[in-house]
């Protein structure tokens, strides 16, 4: 997204602490050339924090069954693979650890061993390397910030409790020690002795998770008290919320927004005063509510639409680095309001040279797509008005239904059965009853959906009798990425949406237009334009039958081939 300095919502000049200097591009720009080699994992796409666990374990199972290490061993070496993504401080304790652990135990033969020996030293000098850079990075802010310091702000009626930020880690990495020792605990009550070989390692290594998660939950707890225990070095910059709901933070003087420093995730401190009036509560209560509801509309709308946010400025307090715990003073999301207090729940991640051109890329190719995109869906409104002129549609009703789009993605799910019929024991008819039942409720409107417009609106079909949404209740009809969505002005009435996989790079290459992409096109323009809905109202018949008796099939079906097939 581009700005201008018209754009940018500005911070009143009394909230700005005294002497607080500019992050210019020029200081900025010795921040980033801090950062370690490119081959060095500094930042992870979402898909790979997922990712990184299932490797360990898949990794320590495989080391503990084929290798010979001890479980627990297994375990350890494994583990590193998360520890040089998200915690390199871990890494570079343990490596030493790990490659005795690797030179002494098992029964590896001599090029396995000599692998993972070099394999951990790798480790070991990247997470050298990245540390490194952070204080790197840290000296570069103190000088940026001219040794200018102040106490961080807190929110408005905010009390001086403790800190919040690592609870959730706390309690998530509890979770995980303790299902990774049931795990290890029971590893022999497992049917396939492959699996009991495995099993073992495989709880270390959930149990090693929960340690390193409950680390993070120290540091993230550790760093965010010591901003509050002392002055800290203060910068103006700007920042914004980008589409994955992450603080962006650009230099003072990048007003166009070209190129981020690094993401964090923030959460926007709210206190309010332990001495308010009740009656004064009551009053702001509803409006309260009401704001609330109307930032999370937006919200979610932004997240849809993959907009970012507008450009503000704001006061970084702390140090910025990998992995670092930062606090803004920012400028509201709307002019006129105050400003917010937003504290991070999330490290410091430093958008790097690599990740910058990826991202370009990225919006460059997404750009020239929806442009594509819409001289299609600009040709399938032609046709709706060609239709509306000549009066092809005006003498009955229009239907939409589930088609090739819909029914490739139950395709999908179902390329999965065989790696379940693979499975055996009691949990396997446990979990494939459950799934059958999910089935019979969700697939047979995946499969069968049905939206019918008359004169008076739409009908839409489901399990039971179809539901009606008149014209003039109808709030947007959305097609934003794989989504189709109907929107109603009426509380009563549940927003009306179907899913399919899209693939938006093939059906640019193509000039494919998306079933979805037509009928939201279509739609709107009959919700817009009154001459162009049908003329006459839908009857029982064209309105959509219940879809119930699918669902009874399927279910039916499930459940047989659960319990009876082999």
């Amino acid at each position: 997204m581009s700005t201008d300095s018209a754009e940018v919502l500005r911070l009143p000049g009394a909230v700005i602490p005294e002497g607080c200097r500019s992050w210019d591009a020029e200081q900025a720009g010795r921040w980033t050339r801090g950062l370690p080699p490119r081959w060095v994992p500094v930042r992870a796409r979402t898909s790979v924090f997922v990712a990184l666990p299932v490797v360990a374990a898949a990794g320590a199972g495989l080391l503990h069954r084929s290798a010979g290490l001890p479980a627990w061993a297994a375990a350890l070496v494994a583990l590193h693979v998360v520890w040089l993504v998200l915690r390199p401080e871990a890494a570079l304790v343990l490596v030493p650890f790990a490659v005795a652990v690797v030179s002494t135990t098992g029964d590896l033969a001599w090029p396995v061993r000599l692998g993972l020996t070099a394999a951990l030293v790798g480790v070991w000098v990247a997470v050298g390397l990245r540390l490194a850079a952070g204080k790197r990075q840290r000296a570069a802010v103190l000088e940026a910030a001219g040794g200018v310091t102040a106490e961080v702000p807190r929110a408005p009626g905010a009390g001086g409790g403790r800190a919040e930020r690592g609870t959730f880690l706390l309690w998530a990495g509890l979770v995980t020690v303790v299902a990774g020792g049931a795990l290890y605990a029971t590893a022999g009550l497992w049917d396939l002795a492959e699996d009991r070989q495995v099993v073992p390692a495989a709880g270390w290594c959930l149990a090693g998770l929960g340690l390193t998660v409950l680390f993070s939950a120290v540091s993230a707890r550790r760093r965010a008290v010591g901003l509050r225990g002392a002055p800290v070095p203060v910068l103006r910059v700007l920042v914004r919320e980008n589409g994955d709901v992450e603080t962006e933070v650009f230099a003072a003087d990048d007003l166009a927004a070209l190129r981020p420093l690094f993401t964090v995730s923030t959460i926007e401190v709210d206190g309010r005063a332990d001495d308010e009036d009740d009656e004064d509560e009551d009053e702001t209560e509803d409006d309260a509510d009401d704001a609330d509801d109307e930032s999370l509309r937006e919200l979610i709308s932004r997240i849809d639409d993959e907009r970012a946010g507008p450009l503000r400025e704001a006061v970084l307090y702390g140090t910025p680095c990998d992995g670092a715990e930062v606090v803004f003073l920012a400028a509201a999301d709307k002019a006129g309001e105050p400003p917010v207090v937003e504290a991070s729940v999330g490290p410091v991640r430093p958008v790097t040279a690599l990740a910058h051109r990826w991202r370009a890329r990225t919006e460059r190719g997404k750009a020239l797509r929806e442009a594509r995109q819409e001289e299609l869906r600009g040709a399938a409104a032609a046709v709706v008005v060609a239709e509306r002129t000549g009066r092809k549609a005006a003498a009955g009703v229009r239907k939409w239904r589930a088609g090739w789009a819909d029914w490739f993605a139950v395709g999908l799910v179902l390329l999965f059965l065989p790696i379940y019929w693979e499975d055996s024991g009691w949990w396997r008819y446990g979990y494939g009853l459950v799934a059958t039942l999910l089935a019979a409720l969700l697939l047979p409107r995946r499969i069968a959906w049905r939206v019918t417009a008359d004169h008076e609106g739409l009908w839409f079909n489901g399990l039971g009798e179809a539901r009606h949404l008149a014209w003039e209740h109808v709030r947007a009809v959305e097609c934003e990425g794989a989504r189709l969505r109907i929107h109603s002005r009426q509380a009563s009435f549940e927003e009306w949406r179907v899913a399919s996989p899209r693939w938006p790079w093939l059906e640019a290459r193509f000039g494919l237009l998306h079933p979805y992409e037509r009928t939201a096109v279509e739609i709107t323009g009959m919700w817009r334009d009154p001459e162009a809905r049908p003329a006459g109202p839908a009857d029982a018949r064209q309105r959509g039958r219940a879809l119930w008796p699918i669902g009874i099939v399927i279910g039916v079906v499930g459940a047989a081939a659960v319990l009876f097939l082999p």
